[in-house]
């Protein structure tokens, strides 16, 4: 039986995770709409789709492998479910952090402004830097999915059967665990430099509006600092998510701990959720198709109150005539 409090954390992990399905799975809807007008992609338009599709997928793992944990831990440590699961886990969560990764970079390189050489030459070069970025991805899957085979082959021949062991050393554990997150550490790293970096540049630039200009801010610096907003809220955000997926691990080894190991799985869910709204507000194209999709929404609620209460009196006019 689960306790109040579990139930309450599991009730807010799954509330988050229905809230990320919509949020990005409009952001991929609104993407993909505008590629079958315009017949191609963007880099924004495909960072962004790639990025929703990766979160739904993420969404949908983070809480399937959490509730299956804790409702049918037998058949998750047993057979091919947690192999499957490991494998998943790898490309899914890995593509998420390409492509938030890939993101912060694009915006770095089209809105910073610094002077040095190394930052103007790859400035002109967005696309090939991205193209390396990927091959950068396809190399840490290659790395990854070794460790991750040789971790449960390994396992397996310690237990004697399929059953998962726990009693597995500490220091092996943490060793094996970094070895299998070594590219997604690396790639939030530059992620975390990157938006460090883009904010810096703004600040500066705020910073010398303010000194140009005495009276009140023009809208070049209120872009500037709701972009800075948007970027601490980003980075907030991403840390809040690794800091649940490590209490997840932590939890692995411990699994009579689910109170933690619960709230590991609530704190990761806010990331993927929080920042599709951070994106619908903060880009344009997105913000305003919202809009017009909450407005469609009223006026097939209001439609549906007045077709309602058409049918209403004409029901009672023939009760009326009957009588």
């Amino acid at each position: 039986m689960i306790s109040i409090r579990e139930g309450l954390l599991i009730f807010i992990a799954v509330s988050e995770a229905v809230l990320g399905v919509l949020g990005n799975g409009f952001i991929g809807l609104v993407n993909c709409v505008d590629y079958v007008k315009n017949k191609k992609f963007s880099m924004i338009g495909f960072i962004l789709t790639g990025l929703a599709t990766s979160r739904v997928f993420l969404i949908l793992l983070i809480i399937t492998d959490g509730l299956i944990k804790l409702f049918s831990p037998d058949m998750y440590y047993s057979g091919k479910l947690i192999d499957f699961i490991s494998y998943s886990w790898i490309i899914i969560n890995q593509s998420s952090i390409w492509f938030a990764t890939s993101l912060s970079i694009f915006y770095f390189l089209k809105i910073a402004n610094f002077s040095h050489h190394i930052f103007l030459w790859l400035k002109g070069r967005i696309n090939r830097v991205l193209h390396l970025l990927m091959g950068s991805l396809f190399i840490s899957w290659l790395f990854t999915f070794p460790q991750i085979a040789r971790i449960i082959n390994d396992n397996r021949m310690r237990s004697g059967n399929t059953t998962w062991d726990f009693n597995m050393p500490k220091s092996m554990f943490i060793t094996k665990q970094i070895l299998v997150n070594l590219g997604v550490i690396l790639l939030f790293t530059l992620c975390l430099v990157t938006c460090f970096l883009l904010i810096v540049s703004l600040w500066r630039h705020n910073r010398r509006m303010q000194m140009k200009i005495t009276g009140p801010r023009d809208p070049s610096t209120e872009a500037h600092v709701k972009a800075m907003k948007v970027l601490i809220s980003f980075i907030f955000l991403f840390i809040l998510y690794f800091i649940g997926i490590v209490i997840e691990i932590v939890c692995f080894n411990m699994p009579e701990n689910r109170l933690l190991f619960i709230f590991g799985m609530t704190t990761a869910a806010i990331y993927p959720w929080g920042h599709s709204l951070i994106l619908i507000l903060g880009n344009s194209k997105l913000k305003r198709a919202s809009l017009r999709a909450l407005q469609r929404c009223k006026f097939c609620e209001a439609g549906t109150r007045l077709t309602a209460a058409q049918t209403r009196v004409g029901a009672n006019g023939c009760s009326r005539r009957i009588i």
